[in-house]
């Protein structure tokens, strides 16, 4: 295959959520195809001012707020979509009588409307600062590409029905969804990339472990799941690797590329 750009999800696939930390393993295999003329995203739910665990990993852009945003290393914004204001607009007066923590994200600030035992143990989790603490009323002057909202699967179809109709939830974790605009996801990140650098799709690949990179790993030429996904992510790839922490993203490059 002749591969010119590979995408990859931050937390399970890049960063190991047990050590918190790129293996070095994987910091090589990037290294090496980056010199070999390919280029590296980054393709994460994660918003912008949170994305702070890439340590020395080299990369040529990145598709944030799961696909609502995609920039250059350059600092070049080549697509943004917000969310819908009659959708925020419900959503804040739904936080303002509900005590359930919602965070809402643009590309340059990220507030949390309050917290609970879930929400703090997701954060210590995964080792992001807490945001800071401001009323739902403020997100009416941000704007917001994406809302992270602390509700269960079985709250989310009532919810996203009568609040956010506009909207799409994406879930990684059974505690939360991250939400975007309907026709936003990774995939749609990957289209803005490629079209503005004028890359067949292809000569793609991803990596992914999460339920947001269903849309990627379907989308791209060759689809990676890393061994810690779950069954249903690992049945939508191309190829299953080894896990984040056995090395699965060198592997994977050594098997076809490197």
């Amino acid at each position: 295959m002749n591969i010119k750009a590979i995408f990859f999800d931050i937390d399970g696939t890049l960063v190991s959520i047990q050590e918190h930390g790129i293996p070095k393993s994987t910091l090589e295999a990037v290294h090496e195809v980056r010199q070999r003329g390919i280029q590296v995203f980054i393709a994460t739910g994660r918003p912008l001012p949170f994305i702070d665990n890439l340590g020395e990993l080299e990369y040529d852009g990145i598709i944030s707020f799961t696909g609502a945003h995609c920039m250059l290393s350059s600092g070049e914004t080549i697509y943004k979509k917000s969310i819908d204001q009659d959708d925020l607009q419900r959503m804040v007066k739904f936080c303002q009588k509900h005590d359930m923590p919602v965070a809402f994200t643009s590309p340059d600030r990220a507030f949390l409307t309050c917290h609970n035992e879930e929400s703090r143990k997701i954060y210590n989790a995964l080792k992001v600062p807490l945001f800071e603490m401001a009323p739902a009323e403020e997100a009416l002057q941000m704007d917001v590409l994406e809302i992270i909202a602390f509700f269960s699967e079985q709250e989310e179809p009532q919810l996203m029905h009568d609040i956010l109709p506009h909207c799409v939830a994406h879930r990684w974790h059974p505690s939360f969804a991250d939400v975007i605009a309907q026709g936003n996801n990774k995939a749609t990140g990957i289209d803005a990339i490629i079209h503005h650098l004028g890359i067949d799709l292809k000569e793609t690949m991803a990596f992914g472990d999460g339920g947001n990179d269903v849309e990627m790993l379907q989308h791209v030429a060759l689809g990676v799941a890393m061994g810690n996904a779950n069954e249903y992510v690992k049945s939508q790839a191309d190829y299953v690797t080894d896990s984040i922490d056995q090395d699965g993203v060198a592997k994977a490059i050594r098997k076809f590329i490197c």
